[in-house]
């Protein structure tokens, strides 16, 4: 049985890499820490400590940006690298839950 074949990333510099890394680190503590979908306060504790250097990294990945004269954050590139790392599945668990019927 072959491995899965994933789509192949777009073309990044350094610098949206490391911001989409980044982005991604952030949005899974978020998830991590959301009350709707936590099952005890200790492990969304940890989380919320981990998501103050995560920030701070995305932070530090924008300012790299910003200082090296990328203006622009290229949305469509950028949603097609987070949608080949499995964003949208990261995203969807910072969202409160539908409700079951």
């Amino acid at each position: 049985m072959e491995p899965t074949e994933f789509p192949p990333l777009p073309a990044l510099t350094r610098a949206e890499g490391e911001l989409i890394d980044c982005y991604l680190a952030v949005l899974d503590q978020v998830g991590r820490i959301n009350p709707a979908r936590g099952s005890d306060t200790y492990s969304a504790l940890r989380a919320a400590q981990a998501l103050v250097s995560r920030a701070a990294a995305l932070r530090d990945a924008l300012s790299l940006m910003h200082e090296r004269g990328e203006r622009q954050i290229h949305a469509a590139t950028l949603a097609r690298a987070l949608r080949v790392l499995d964003g949208e599945r990261r995203a969807g668990r910072v969202a409160v839950p539908p409700t079951p019927n």
